[in-house]
């Protein structure tokens, strides 16, 4: 039966509305860290894993992917990531009279803050195709299940796995290698939602789709552009950055179409200044630009570049890297001749003398870093968007060079590592090719599924059988209606998990939770206690050492997960390539593997040694040549970086290439506005902490609107009232985000905000970014009509 998800009409009774902030942590942030913690971990607990987080030989966060200080204090943590620790550290356990208790269909009605607060995950459960609830099973017997299904499809493309960005480089080649060894290239992750789009910009333009900074850079610069961004709430430990930053000079401009505190004021909770005094002012230069407006805006500043070069010749672009290192200079020019101004006021809604002010300052900068989140990748000329970004900073050379780059901030972990390790539907041919050699079987070279195509894939019919390697998948994606209709369409889904969510809600005809440890706890195997490393933001890898014992006994690594799948569904292969006898057994009647039965791959020894994993990577990876050595050096390593370390641009013709990228501003209709998605302060993704968010004013609620208090007056509304919002898109029903609260807020004019991830609904699958697939959540022409009203056409 069909249940209305997340959000199902009605609103939080306690909902509180008040100001918006203008600085952050401070005392507060304190409170708020220490607060949760001490409650739900005790005094002990708490300062046995908050004075290891983040430490070289401590764990990772598992809160973001910003990068670690060489230099590390004794705290070197943040509010979410204090937040993030609790969640998953807390002694509070699902108890195994909770499946009796509870159907499926009474966990539809509940909200994924109330499932999260249920406590850890510690035994696997099943779902039989005519239950309608969970009900425990042996782990031998979870992996035989699902073996037996994924070994009875017709054919290994109609499975998909699934990684989020919480898994360590470890699980992630081990997981990706027992796919293909399975047959297939479907491994849609969590990168296709949010930074997909920057690596098919910079993968194009620069020959890598990440950062081009180290960390250090931070402080030798003289311009810090921050787009699309919220640092205060997503990453807060770089406003420490940016506050050393500003002690060395720098000039920071901020472009958003919402006010933020943390890029405001901070008040870092570490110096006295922070805790007694004002802090620091960050932002310089505040831009409220028009959401989607972003590649309007990045045009308008080079062409007022090339301007300036022209009325003073030789002394605004960096003629010797352009020669060298570049091309299509000329092309670019001609183009940006021909923009118009009032385009690109229009979609940016800006003033000229905004936009002057924000290119002087980048005209006079010797070195400038620019760096962006979601609010750029998310749109539907994200690629385009981040090509223009690119562009601005090929014309003075700021990339390769001390201070100056492009610098993507990613929100989970490891979901760069991911990547490098290989969990991607395309991965290349030269990345195959080392797989084949190294483990004597033939990977598909088809491409797979990513992240959309795979609900599309359900849909038809093709995709039966959905693995996920963590996250919250259905809770993440877009078109949330379509992606839970498909999802039930399956014959089974396998979610590995330390805490429930929306996903293991909505589920297949049959489904399985796996438990597994989180990143706090010690992982003990046959070998002794194990490590597991990942890579940042900036390229730098490190060990991650897991603190306290596991929350119940019997709980397996994420390791331990793919080993014995691996060895149930493939059959045991060890050290010297032989496959057990089962193997061939398992898979009778199934067909498109090639090579998958075969191959020199020891299951068994990587769950029980990661260093023969790691071992592996070495001979695979680049960059990762002497990894178990490397990775136990305090601090890690960084990997290889070619526009950084030495302006090698691997791309098609070896420069890096200067874009012709076609303005398209999205125009807004009367009586519309454009809304994006966003995150509370009290989230990680889909993860609820609380119902607050402080910074923004709102206290015990989710169920809001921000619009900006012109548009309410315009739109014949006010401040509290509730209203349905309806986004519009050619050909479809209106889609609808019933009962929402209007916050009267001071963002762009024309613009509005609704919480990620009730507000998926508004989004239909088709809504994608152009080339990289990404789900458009910061542009959606939405209406909003009183509650009760009679709906306009």
């Amino acid at each position: 039966m069909s249940k209305k998800p997340l959000n199902d009409g009605t609103s939080y009774p306690d909902l509180e509305v008040g100001h918006p902030k203008h600085e952050a942590v401070g005392l507060p942030g304190i409170f708020h860290s220490m607060e949760p913690a001490l409650t739900h971990l005790g005094p002990a607990r708490t300062a046995k894993l908050l004075t290891s987080i983040n430490q070289k030989d401590g764990f990772d966060c598992m809160s973001c992917a910003w990068p670690d200080p060489d230099k590390r204090k004794a705290l070197e943590f943040c509010e979410n990531g204090a937040k993030a620790v609790t969640w998953e550290a807390t002694p509070v356990t699902v108890p195994t009279t909770f499946w009796a208790e509870n159907s499926l269909t009474s966990l539809l009605d509940k909200s994924e803050y109330w499932l999260g607060m249920q406590g850890r995950l510690t035994e696997p459960v099943y779902k039989r195709a005519d239950s309608d609830s969970y009900e425990p099973i042996s782990w031998d017997e979870a992996f035989a299940l699902i073996a037996s299904r994924l070994n009875a499809l017709p054919s290994p493309d109609n499975a998909a796995f699934y990684t989020s960005g919480r898994t360590a480089n470890e699980t992630a080649f081990a997981y990706q290698l027992f796919v293909r060894a399975f047959g297939t290239n479907n491994l849609p992750d969590c990168s296709n939602m949010c930074h997909e789009s920057t690596g098919t910009a910079l993968g194009e333009t620069i020959g890598i789709g990440k950062s081009t900074i180290a960390y250090d850079d931070f402080e030798h610069t003289d311009l810090i552009i921050i787009m699309g961004q919220n640092p205060g709430t997503n990453h807060p430990r770089m406003l420490t950055a940016l506050e050393d930053a500003k002690k060395t000079g720098a000039t920071i401009v901020a472009v958003n179409p919402l006010p933020e505190a943390g890029l405001f004021r901070y008040k870092n909770p570490q110096t006295a200044r922070g805790l007694l005094g004002h802090g620091t002012a960050l932002a310089d230069q505040y831009l409220q630009i028009r959401s989607g407006g972003d590649m309007a805006l990045l045009q308008a500043v080079a062409k007022r570049v090339l301007d300036a070069e022209a009325a003073a010749l030789g002394t605004v672009l960096d003629h010797d890297f352009l020669a060298s290192y570049t091309l299509g200079l000329e092309e670019l020019k001609a183009h940006l001749a021909n923009l118009d101004e009032a385009d690109v006021l229009t979609a940016t809604g800006l003033s000229s003398a905004e936009i002057d002010e924000l290119a002087d300052r980048y005209i006079r900068a010797d070195r400038t870093i620019i760096t962006w989140a979601m609010g750029l990748t998310q749109q539907k000329k994200s690629v385009e968007t981040l090509r223009d970004l690119i562009n601005l900073l090929l014309l003075k050379g700021n990339i390769g060079r001390p201070g100056a780059g492009a610098s993507p901030i990613r929100g989970h972990s490891n979901v760069q590592g991911d990547r490098t390790m290989g969990v991607w539907e395309q991965m290349s041919d030269s990345f195959l090719d080392k797989l084949a050699a190294e483990f004597s079987f033939e990977p598909p070279r088809k491409h797979g599924t990513d992240a959309l195509q795979t609900i599309e894939a359900m849909q038809r019919g093709d995709i039966s059988i959905f693995f996920a390697m963590g996250g919250n998948f259905v809770g993440a994606i877009s078109d949330t209606a379509a992606a839970e209709a498909a999802m039930r369409g399956t014959s089974l889904t396998v979610q590995v998990s330390t805490k429930l969510n929306r996903s293991h809600v909505v589920t297949g005809r049959e489904a399985l939770i796996l438990p597994t440890l989180g990143r706090t706890e010690v992982d003990v195997q046959a070998t002794g206690a194990q490590f597991v490393s990942v890579e940042d933001s900036v390229c730098a890898v490190h060990g991650s050492h897991g603190r306290i014992p596991p929350v119940a006994p019997g709980i397996l690594s994420e390791i331990a997960i793919v080993s014995r799948l691996a060895r149930a569904t493939l059959g045991a292969a060890g050290a010297d390539g032989a496959g057990g006898a089962d193997a061939g057994e398992a898979s009778a009647g199934r067909t498109g593997a090639p090579g998958a039965r075969g191959g020199r791959i020891d299951w068994k020894g990587f769950e029980d040694d990661y260093d023969l994993i790691r071992e592996h990577i070495s001979h695979v990876v680049p960059g990762f040549e002497n990894f178990n050595a490397d990775v136990r050096r305090k601090g890690g390593f960084i990997l290889p970086n070619g526009p950084r370390d030495s302006r090698t641009f691997n791309t098609a013709t070896g420069k890096a290439m200067i874009t012709v990228n076609h303005l398209e501003p999205i125009v807004r209709p009367e009586g519309r506005l454009i809304l994006q998605t966003m995150r509370a302060h009290d989230q990680f993704n889909t993860t609820i902490y609380s119902l607050n968010d402080r910074y923004r004013g709102i206290k015990a609620g989710r169920d809001v609107v921000f619009v900006n208090p012109l548009d309410i007056v315009e739109l014949g509304l006010v401040d509290g009232q509730r209203v349905d919002v309806y986004s519009e898109w050619p050909g479809e029903t209106d889609r609808v985000l019933p009962n929402i609260r209007v916050v009267s807020y001071p963002t762009a004019k024309g613009c509005a905000a609704a919480y990620y991830p009730e507000a998926n609904v508004l989004i239909p699958l088709a809504s994608a970014a152009d080339r990289s697939n990404t789900p458009v959540s910061k542009a959606i022409l939405v209406r909003l009509e009183p509650v009760g009203a009679l709906v306009s056409p």
